[in-house]
C-alpha cells in the first residue's frame, strides 16, 4: 500500500518547499513527504534567476501576485535574518527613457501606492543621477525597499526546517502516476509508491503535466521562455550600483533586459525571454521535439502566436545578437559596451498560456478532488513564496 502520509507535495522548489514549511510550522504533527525529481532540491527555476525580492510595483492591485508579494517580502526577510542568510536592500529604478513610456511609469506608480509598496516614488534626471550615475533617462520610479538574495540558500534552509520537524524529503523521485483511490492519493514514484490524503502539485516547468495526471481541468499548457544572462566584467560593475530595469512592455509578463547587483557583488545583465525547444532547455542547442510538438498541438500556442510574433522574433534576434542584446541595455546605461559583458548563465521561466493565448498573468492555483495544484507561479513567486505557502498549507487542511 506505500508509505501513508497526510499530505504528499510533488516538487522541490521554493513555493513547494516554503508550503512544505508552512504546514509543518503550522501542524508539526503532520505527516509530510516532497517528491523531488530531481536528485537534488531547487536545481530549476529556484536556483536559476538573479536573486531579485521583488517589492510588489508591476501587480494587478487585487490579484494574487500583489496580494502575496509585499507581505511575501516581508516574511522573507524575517526568515533570512532568523537564518542568518544575507540579503541585501540595494533599491531599484525603474526607468522611462522616452517620452512615450510616461503614462506606463505613471501607471507602475500608482500600482505602488495601491499595493502598499513602501517608499517609492518618482523622481527626475538629477536624482537619478545621484542614485546611479551611469543610468539615463527622463525619470524613474524608485523603490528604495527592492532588494536581493540567494534564493537557492533560502530553499535550503525551508529543507532544514522541514527536516527538523519530522518531514519527510525524497529525491530521484520522478512521479509517475497520481491516482485517487478510497478517499487517498496513490503516488507512484522512482523512489517508491506513498499513500497521502491530501495531494498539492507544484511541479514548475512540468505543473501542467501533474495536473492533467492527477485528473484536473487540463486547460492551460506551460510554455518555456529562456531567460539569457550577460554579466558585467569584475573591472566594469560600478557602471551600476543598484537594480536598473526599463519600462514593461504593457501586456506582457516579463520585465525586459535590467541589470541586478547580486549578493555577492557580480552584476548581471539581463534576462531576456525566448521560447525555449525543451522544458528544460537552458541553452540555445537544447531540443525536445515531443515537448514542441505537445506545445505546438496546443490551440493557445498558435492564439498568443498570432498576437506577440513581432516580440517573439525581436527576442530570438537578440537571443543570437551580443549587439542587439547591447543596444538594448544601452537604453538603460549607454556607456556600455560589448567587451563589458562575459556570458552569464540562463534560466527557464514555466509560464502558463491559457486556451485563448493569454499568458496568465497571475499565480493560479487549483483545488480539486482532494487535491491543490500549483499551475502558474512566475516571478515574483520566490518573493512571494513564504505567504503563497502559507496560504497552500491553509488549504491543504482541508484535504486531510
Amino acid at each position: 500500500m506505500g508509505d501513508r502520509y497526510d499530505v504528499a507535495i510533488v516538487g522541490g522548489g521554493i513555493v513547494a518547499l516554503a508550503t512544505a514549511y508552512a504546514l509543518s510550522e503550522r501542524a508539526p504533527r503532520t505527516r509530510l513527504v516532497i517528491l523531488e525529481k530531481e536528485p537534488r532540491l531547487a536545481q530549476h527555476q529556484t536556483g536559476h534567476n538573479s536573486g531579485v525580492i521583488h517589492s510588489g510595483i508591476y501587480y494587478r492591485p487585487g490579484s494574487l501576485k500583489a496580494r502575496t508579494c509585499v507581505e511575501g517580502a516581508r516574511l522573507l526577510m524575517a526568515f533570512c535574518e532568523e537564518h542568518r542568510i544575507p540579503y541585501r536592500l540595494c533599491g531599484k529604478l525603474i526607468v522611462a527613457t522616452t517620452a512615450a513610456e510616461l503614462p506606463a511609469l505613471e501607471t507602475l506608480a500608482e500600482r505602488a501606492r495601491a499595493n502598499g509598496v513602501p517608499g517609492a516614488s518618482l523622481i527626475g534626471p538629477e536624482r537619478m543621477r545621484e542614485l546611479e550615475p551611469h543610468a539615463r533617462g527622463l525619470r524613474a520610479l524608485h523603490v528604495p525597499g527592492a532588494g536581493v538574495v540567494d534564493y537557492g540558500a533560502v530553499a535550503g534552509a525551508f529543507a532544514g526546517v522541514i527536516r527538523r520537524l519530522g518531514g519527510e524529503l525524497r529525491t530521484s523521485a520522478r512521479v509517475t502516476a497520481l491516482v485517487r483511490r478510497d478517499g487517498a492519493w496513490i503516488i507512484e514514484s522512482a523512489a517508491g509508491e506513498v499513500r497521502a490524503r491530501g495531494l498539492i502539485t507544484c511541479g514548475g516547468l512540468h505543473a501542467d503535466r501533474l495536473t492533467a495526471m492527477a485528473g484536473a481541468q487540463d486547460d492551460v499548457r506551460i510554455a518555456p521562455f529562456r531567460g539569457e544572462y550577460y554579466e558585467l566584467v569584475s573591472a566594469r560593475r560600478d557602471l551600476v550600483r543598484t537594480m536598473l530595469y526599463p519600462v514593461p512592455e504593457p501586456g506582457l509578463p516579463f520585465l525586459g533586459v535590467h541589470f541586478t547587483r547580486g549578493v555577492d557583488g557580480r552584476v548581471h545583465a539581463g534576462p531576456n525571454a525566448v521560447l525555449a525547444l525543451a522544458r528544460e532547455g537552458y541553452r540555445k542547442t537544447d531540443v525536445s521535439l515531443s515537448e514542441t510538438f505537445e506545445l505546438l498541438r496546443f490551440g493557445g500556442f498558435w492564439k498568443m502566436s498570432s498576437r506577440f510574433w513581432r516580440v517573439g522574433l525581436a527576442e530570438a534576434y537578440r537571443s543570437w545578437s551580443k549587439r542587439a542584446f547591447v543596444r538594448a541595455l544601452q537604453g538603460l546605461v549607454p556607456e556600455v559596451r560589448a567587451a563589458d559583458l562575459a556570458p552569464g548563465g540562463s534560466g527557464v521561466r514555466a509560464q502558463a498560456l491559457g486556451a485563448d493565448g493569454s499568458l496568465l498573468d497571475d499565480f493560479d492555483l487549483v483545488q480539486a478532488n482532494g487535491a491543490i495544484h500549483v499551475r502558474n507561479v512566475p516571478s515574483p513567486a520566490a518573493t512571494a513564496s513564504i505567504r503563497i505557502g502559507q496560504l497552500l498549507a491553509d488549504q491543504a487542511r482541508n484535504l486531510t
